[in-house]
């Protein structure tokens, strides 16, 4: 029998390749001559750099760059066996789990640090991007990393605009004379699971500045900033400039900023992924497909990694299989998606903490990899 395990990551606590490894371990104890391939998934958020770096054999890169304070972080993302190909999250450079809670105020974090890294790939020769932009603590529409990038964005005085969300409202002209003409030979995947418009009730401030800190004068101050953003990149040339454009508000404002001034495309992070490690080849050869995460509930089936996985298994009739930390209201819209069976992991009564130490959830996995797999061998 041939296996395909695409899982995402168990997030924090296992990652998309140790939840495969585990996986296997448990389908060989029941069927030793089964033909088992662990193939690396994400969905673009947490997990994705290392799933796709280490999932096909590439070379993980660390530098410090500017967190979301103004202070230095260090920064980790990939680059492809093929050296050309950089992978990343925005988060490793301005994510909100580098902000302390009391520190939280998109008025005054900056994305900087992602232009930082972006120029380190290059320098190092990369030209695709592959980036994921969830899990930020930004609202600047990203305004910090373009400054990084060589864009001039200044005020009436001619003087660069302060970092944060706070800046765009001193913002004036936007130039891109400093800007590395490598840019220009780039492409950009943008990992974006939000249909946001970039302002408005649904737009990057409102729905989402509240849980990066900011009160509700300030979401008004940050809505009213980024409409004018948009309105002078129109006026400055910059003719991608579409506020309205879906999921231009998603982190922050991020979306907006690499399709209008770096011709990203702003496209489901799975579907990046599953392009990325030629998952429909594999499913193809395969005779059934495992995927899972952290929680299986109504919002898998609104298009997470498990349902993408299930949706292109079904272009090929294969049974599809989903082992997960937890199932929760909602599972049972996944067999609509294609899912065949889902299997909580949990063995035993335990504590949060116990159910996601690495040890206990690898032995969860395998152990219920191998019960389901002893059915099948017997032929039930």
């Amino acid at each position: 029998m041939r296996v395909l395990i695409a899982m995402d990551s168990l997030k924090g606590c296992l990652s998309s390749p140790a939840a495969g490894t585990a996986l296997k371990t448990g389908i060989l104890r029941a069927m030793p001559e089964a033909d088992v391939r662990v193939c690396p998934l994400a969905d673009g958020g947490e997990g994705t750099t290392e799933a796709l770096t280490y999932g096909l054999g590439g070379d993980l890169q660390e530098v410090t760059v500017t967190g979301p304070l103004g202070t230095p972080v260090r920064a980790r993302y990939g680059i492809l066996p093929d050296g050309v190909t950089a992978v990343m999250e925005m988060s490793a450079a301005a994510g909100i789990t580098l902000v302390p809670e009391a520190q939280r105020d998109p008025m005054k974090t900056t994305t900087f640090g992602v232009g930082e890294m972006i120029l380190n790939a290059l320098g190092k020769g990369c030209r695709t991007f592959l980036i994921g932009i969830g899990g930020s603590a930004t609202n600047d529409g990203g305004a910090g990393m373009l400054q990084a990038l060589g864009f001039d964005l200044t005020d009436d005085n001619g003087k660069m605009i302060l970092p944060g969300a706070a800046g765009l409202a001193e913002l004036r002209r936007i130039k891109a004379e400093k800007v590395p003409k490598e840019l220009a030979d780039c492409r950009f995947r943008i990992a974006c699971d939000v249909a946001n418009p970039l302002c408005g009730p649904k737009g990057a401030s409102a729905v989402y500045g509240p849980q990066k800190g900011a009160g509700p004068e300030d979401v008004e101050k940050m809505d009213r900033w980024l409409a004018d953003f948009a309105a002078l990149a129109l006026r400055e040339g910059f003719d991608r400039a579409d506020p309205d454009h879906p999921g231009s508000g998603a982190a922050g404002g991020m979306g907006f900023a690499f399709r209008t001034f770096l011709g990203g495309e702003l496209e489901p992070g799975a579907q990046i992924v599953m392009e990325a490690v030629d998952l429909e080849d594999h499913i193809r050869e395969a005779d059934i497909v495992l995927t899972g995460e952290g929680r299986t509930d109504a919002q898998t089936a609104m298009g997470k990694a498990p349902a993408a996985v299930a949706e292109l298994a079904k272009k090929y009739k294969k049974p599809v299989v989903v082992f997960c930390g937890s199932k929760g209201p909602g599972a049972e819209n996944c067999f609509k998606k294609g899912i065949d069976a889902v299997f909580p992991i949990l063995r035993e009564p335990c504590s949060l903490a116990e159910a996601m130490d690495p040890e206990t959830a690898h032995r969860n996995l395998a152990d219920a990899a191998e019960q389901v797999f002893r059915v099948i061998a017997i032929g039930l």
